[in-house]
């Protein structure tokens, strides 16, 4: 199928490896140019090489976007693309009371402020120039999938499906769409990694990490190519009447009844 994103820019955030990676790659290949964006310059930079060696189709800004004043960093880059993914943040797993504040406010200065910031960026200068554009967050499932052991991830994943839809919501009467996605288990490197220490912890054996998703859905965790192929969907015209609206990639986890049995 083809999306019409030939010619199209887009900015995508936490860019240098994992699903940001897997976006950027799939949006290459479709035809976008693209801006990648994350803290590490040498890790972006090796991400740009593997995406298009030729380096005509991929610029990088490295920059810490948990903070609110590296923003203008990427202003005009936003301003002049037609897509925006954001995706960059990772949230720490545990309770309320293991997970401090100063933890809990470094996590959501990035995955939740993050998003907000580059959000409004797009907004406000979309709007200006009266040009249609699409903003797909990565959220998470665990938005979905309520649970106290990750407190502060749930919460956050929460906290942007509703600001997502919100947002979308008001956008269509300025071209403007605003999506999300949120993925369950994805077999990024961290993940691999940390299920490998868990097998070795509870197997004896990090090479048999395979055994722990045994029982998810279809016998495997997600694949990263799976996400990105549905944010390149979400973001090209081909679903253009979509907006204010969730996609939940997990296998069917988080619409499997809950029961007390």
């Amino acid at each position: 199928m083809d999306l019409h994103l030939k010619g199209k820019k887009a900015v995508v955030t936490g860019a240098s490896k994992g699903i940001g990676f897997g976006v950027a790659q799939v949006l290459v290949r479709e035809g976008c140019s693209v801006h990648l964006v994350s803290r590490s310059a040498n890790d972006l930079a090796a991400a740009a090489a593997r995406i298009d060696p030729t380096g005509a189709h991929v610029a990088i800004t490295a920059t810490d976007l948990s903070d609110p004043a590296n923003v203008p960093l990427l202003e005009q880059v936003i301003a002049d693309a037609d897509i925006l993914v954001n995706n960059a943040g990772a949230i720490p797993l545990g309770s309320l009371e293991e997970v401090d504040d100063a933890r809990w406010r470094e996590a959501w200065d990035l995955k939740v402020f993050g998003y907000i910031n580059l959000s409004r960026s797009a907004l406000v200068s979309w709007k200006a120039r009266k040009k249609p554009g699409v903003i797909v967050n990565v959220i998470g499932h665990a938005g979905e999938n309520l649970t106290a052991t990750y407190l502060a991830g749930t919460s956050g994943c929460a906290a942007l499906m509703a600001f997502t839809r919100s947002l979308g919501s008001a956008t269509p009467e300025h071209g403007i769409r605003v999506v999300g996605v949120n993925p369950g288990p994805v077999l990024t490197e961290r993940l691999e990694n940390f299920l490998k220490k868990r097998a070795e912890l509870t197997l004896g054996d990090a090479a048999k990490w395979p055994q722990l998703v045994a029982g998810m859905p279809f016998g495997r965790t997600g694949s990263v190519e799976e996400i990105a192929n549905a944010v390149a969907f979400l973001a090209s015209d081909v679903s253009a009447y979509t907006t204010g609206t969730i996609v939940t990639i997990d296998g069917g986890v988080s619409s499997r009844a809950k029961s007390w049995l």
